[in-house]
């Protein structure tokens, strides 16, 4: 009759198998393993947001160096595009103003 094998085995294979890529007692003690993966996801779930807010301020400086090229600052640009109910968001805006600047030279005129 073949042996069975724990639940408790089954869970540190498992652990260990996330834990791959760490450093040395990292992935091969249960308990610090563990320990460490918990971190990981708290800051795997930290950096997601962060992204979110990373990705924002990139696309705001870009917006500003590229009104500047065009006479205006960031500030007028956003509320001359509220008054004139344009409804185009700074990622696609940046975007724009990086890929193709005189449709973005175009938009610019239309808020003025």
């Amino acid at each position: 009759m073949a042996r069975s094998k724990s639940v408790a085995a089954r869970k540190h294979r498992k652990i260990l198998k996330d834990a791959r890529g760490f450093k040395q007692a990292r992935r091969r003690r249960v308990k610090t393993a563990k320990e460490s993966l918990l971190h990981a996801g708290q800051y795997a779930y930290h950096g997601r947001k962060l992204r979110k807010r990373d990705l924002r301020r990139l696309w705001i400086v870009r917006l500003n160096a590229a009104c500047r090229e065009n006479g205006l600052k960031y500030s007028e640009l956003i509320s001359r595009m509220k008054k004139a109910n344009v409804e185009i968001d700074r990622k696609i805006l940046s975007d724009i103003a990086v890929s193709d600047p005189d449709a973005f030279t175009k938009i610019l005129s239309e808020i003025k």
